[in-house]
């Protein structure tokens, strides 16, 4: 039997990541996708989980790597909009098509041309 403390699913449903979270959130995955650029994928695939290498793939548009990985762009847009909204704004987002999610990466790919 584990030691663990129960998962709290309320305070998860109710938990929205704030603007500073958010805003890391895009200054790591910018980070990454610079080190991908310069040093390829191969250093990475066993250092970060599948949904960093995903959200990575699509902010260079690596068609390939997404590919390999099994990951749709529909896919990794719901995947970050749980990272970015929480679970209550997530679901919204994937209602209103994911604009904001979308929006999200347009900014970080800004941030990665500059």
């Amino acid at each position: 039997m584990s030691d663990a403390a129960p998962i709290d699913w309320k305070q998860l449903r109710s938990r929205t990541p704030g603007d500073a979270e958010r805003a890391a959130l895009r200054a790591t995955l910018v980070e990454r996708a610079r080190l991908v650029r310069e040093h390829g994928w191969d250093g990475y695939r066993g250092e970060w989980t599948e949904g960093e290498q995903a959200g990575v793939a699509y902010l260079l548009e690596d068609t390939a790597q997404l590919t390999e990985l099994g990951e749709p762009e529909g896919s990794v847009l719901t995947r970050y909009a749980g990272e970015l909204y929480g679970f209550t704004g997530a679901r919204k987002e994937i209602d209103s098509g994911l604009v904001g999610t979308q929006a999200w990466f347009a900014a970080a790919r800004a941030d990665l041309a500059r």
